[in-house]
């Protein structure tokens, strides 16, 4: 019988709710033993409602329990490298949250206690085990679509700006808007579709237009009407790969258009290409000089099934010692051309990525 995985988590807010609700699908295969939050009442309700075993007063008293193997990491973005390291440096295996860092520089770092420590980090995407996803990749690797020479992928939601006001608007807490919010998710995909090209350059811009009127407000997060918002609600960007490809990206929290506020992905290949938006996907090429679309089919029940996905996976790689799909370096690649970004609307100028770590 194998071994069941301890976990403890630190984040006891609405993402870390998430884990708690995934892993208790999973109690045959991992247990989160212990729980810890800065809002030391939440730990506690949530732990009572979920079972768990050990409540912790602080994520350092989390990290020296010998028992625990790993730890997941749901925090505000700001601390997501500090804990990480910690946690490396105390012997854990990490599952952090996206973005792996709240910049570049922050998640070199963690890169560099990984390597140190010799566990293992793996990064939160759980879209890249959505089944169309899946199906898409599977025929990536067949090599189906033939070269891949540019993607197209984005998010626009028409009135979703989060918590305004809390750590999700304040950039020293969050790193940026919609751009590390949910444009991390699309790059994250997109590549991992595109077959991983290196990213070498990025042109981009950041608007915000919505955020600072107190406009475009979504439902998730809790506002605090006497914080502020200093993050951006629109970004777009091309980026440059090595092998010559390119990805162009347009994200929103906010935006005046006409949207059904799902992620798409558009893949182009030399022989095929394929298509997809929110939960509808579809491959294309031409045979015999007509245009052939055959469109993806999806179980109900495979429907929102990637975060058990994701989580199976994480255990997997700890018990086989496997580099997890979603690595550092993967969040570290993110984290670059989202810093590349900004810098590139700031200046107005194109960005080399610097991958010296």
């Amino acid at each position: 019988m194998k071994k069941l995985v301890n976990i403890g988590l630190i984040g006891a807010g609405s993402i870390g709710d998430v884990h708690l609700q995934t892993f208790s699908k999973l109690q045959n295969e991992a247990v989160i033993k212990g729980i810890t939050d800065v809002n030391k009442e939440l730990a506690k309700q949530k732990g009572q409602k979920f079972l768990i075993e050990s409540i912790y007063p602080t994520s350092e008293t989390l990290l020296n329990d010998t028992s625990i193997d790993a730890v997941i990491i749901a925090v505000p973005n700001k601390y997501h490298a500090s804990l990480a390291i910690l946690a490396l440096r105390a012997g854990k295996h990490v599952l952090i949250e996206k973005p792996m860092g709240i910049n570049s520089e922050a998640a070199k770092e963690i890169v560099r206690a990984e390597r140190e420590s010799g566990k293992l980090v793996m990064v939160a995407h759980q879209m890249r085990w959505m089944n169309l996803i899946q199906q898409i990749k599977t025929q990536v690797e067949k090599d189906a679509f033939g070269s891949i020479y540019h993607a197209k992928t984005g998010w626009f939601r028409r009135k979703g700006i989060p918590g305004w006001g809390s750590w999700f608007t304040q950039k020293d807490h969050s790193g940026g808007g919609p751009l590390i919010d949910i444009g991390v998710h699309m790059l994250d995909v997109a590549l991992h579709l595109m077959g991983n090209p290196k990213p070498i350059s990025v042109y981009g811009s950041t608007y915000a237009e919505f955020g600072p009127k107190q406009k475009g407000i979504g439902s998730w997060g809790i506002p605090d009407w006497k914080g502020k918002y200093d993050v951006e609600d629109f970004a777009s960007a091309f980026i440059k790969m090595d092998n010559g490809s390119s990805l162009t990206l347009e994200v929103s929290w906010a935006v005046h258009m006409d949207t059904n506020n799902d992620p798409f992905i558009h893949l182009m290949g030399s022989e095929g290409g394929a298509s997809l938006i929110g939960n509808r996907g579809k491959i294309l090429t031409e045979q015999f000089g007509r245009q052939i679309d055959l469109e993806l089919s999806v179980e109900d029940s495979e429907i929102g099934d990637e975060r058990v996905q994701l989580s199976k996976h994480f255990i997997e790689c700890i018990r086989e010692g496997k580099k997890p799909i979603t690595s550092s370096m993967s969040g570290l690649t993110n984290n670059l051309i989202i810093d590349a970004i900004y810098k590139s609307s700031k200046t107005g100028k194109e960005i080399e990525l610097d991958w010296e770590i």
